[in-house]
């Protein structure tokens, strides 16, 4: 039997434990820029991706090239 059934979803009250806990580690100041860094990073990360799909897309269009 797996333990993670068993615990459920966060209440609310663990939701504020665990927001007063990262605001000890960091500190108020340096929030925004955790929260900028993170947002960043997922829009390079959706952006990669983007640009591999729109790679392998023309990849597939153009015929492959014979060497003589």
């Amino acid at each position: 039997m797996s333990v993670f059934p068993l615990l459920g979803m966060p209440g609310a009250t663990e939701l504020l434990i665990i927001a007063g806990v990262i605001v000890l580690i960091f500190g108020a100041a340096k929030l925004p820029k955790l929260g900028k860094g993170l947002g960043e990073g997922i829009r390079n990360f959706k952006d990669g991706l983007k640009s591999n799909d729109k790679s392998d897309d023309e990849a597939d269009s153009k015929p492959p090239k014979l060497d003589e």
